[in-house]
């Protein structure tokens, strides 16, 4: 009787142990998703600003003050603006 006591408890200890070890992994894991969501808010914050950032670079009125003031470019004269149609398919005409 002595021996199968012995061996429940080694086996409630045995038990005990990897309850313990499976709770500490989980929260391991728990710790380190968390901080991956977090990295994952910071980097949408910073896809954001990125846009922001890049609908301001490509705004029309800057790239047309950068045109006139750096590359010395003007509009021509609406007499010098020449409108050209789209040619026809002349190879699908038999």
């Amino acid at each position: 009787m002595t021996k199968l006591n012995l061996l429940l408890v080694l086996v409630l200890v045995m038990c005990a142990l990897g309850v313990i070890t499976a709770q500490h992994k989980a929260r391991k894991i728990f710790i380190e998703l968390e901080q991956e969501q977090e990295l994952a808010k910071k980097m949408e914050v910073e896809w954001g600003q990125l846009q922001l950032e890049q609908s301001t670079w490509a705004m029309h009125t800057r790239i047309e003050k950068i045109a006139t003031a750096y590359l010395q470019m003007q509009v021509p004269d609406a007499s010098r603006i020449q409108v050209v149609q789209p040619a026809t398919d002349r190879a699908s005409r038999p």
